[in-house]
């Protein structure tokens, strides 16, 4: 069984997508890919079903998630500077309009959580946050901070409430708690209602600690 935090919400009444993600890849030794089938309850214990290499978590009879053991690469930018990471924060269109403003990770409205506001980058088309991790760095608040910085990077993410569908995510080297780091978010391309970014978590020195790629859904027209 695991059970999500109410801490650690994303949109209103279920669980920051990275977040959840980060908690149901834990179950996988290594590199995992996680799929959200439904929204992740939060406060509620939910049954794990294993066998070699994959996952299921279920709350009753509904499927919440599907993680699968896999080893990718990722072609990560340039990178950014804490300085431009901090400039381009400034410019968060979160600030402005927001369709989840509690969320754990990068919701203006919460004081508690981890304050990643990725901004758009001047003359690079990416956005881009810094962000200074806890003295202690659980794998999933990795994954969480490699999360919402992809969907911010989706011209549409802060108007349409879009949703994180899936995440694969490979952390090379833990990051140093206390140490400034850099969160990158970019776009990646279209199918349908799927949108496609990618993120990266890299030191102050540009060395990159931590990828992933999503998947995004674009929620139907009314």
């Amino acid at each position: 069984m695991v059970t999500i935090s109410a801490r650690f919400n994303g949109p209103p009444g279920s669980a920051n997508g990275g977040y959840a993600a980060g908690v149901f890849a834990a179950l996988l030794p290594g590199g995992a890919e996680v799929t959200l089938r439904s929204p992740p309850p939060l406060d509620t214990p939910l049954t794990v079903a294993r066998t070699e290499g994959h996952v299921e978590v279920r709350e009753g009879e509904t499927l919440v998630a599907q993680a699968e053991q896999i080893d990718f690469e990722l072609d990560v930018p340039e990178p950014v500077s804490v300085e431009e990471a901090r400039e381009a924060s400034e410019g968060y269109s979160g600030f402005r309009e927001h369709a989840y403003s509690t969320c754990f990770v990068c919701g203006p409205d919460r004081r508690d959580g981890l304050g990643i506001h990725p901004g758009p980058v001047r003359g690079r088309e990416l956005v881009a946050a810094p962000w200074t991790p806890p003295a202690d760095v659980p794998d999933e608040l990795v994954w969480a901070a490699l999360d919402c910085p992809s969907g911010w990077a989706i011209d549409t993410f802060g108007r349409a409430g879009v949703l994180l569908g899936r995440l694969a995510v490979r952390i090379l080297e833990p990051p140093r708690g206390g140490e400034p780091h850099v969160v990158l978010g970019w776009a990646v391309g279209a199918d349908g209602r799927k949108r496609l970014a990618g993120s990266a978590l890299l030191t102050a020195e540009g060395r990159t600690v931590a990828f992933a790629r999503s998947i995004w859904l674009v929620p139907r027209a009314p």
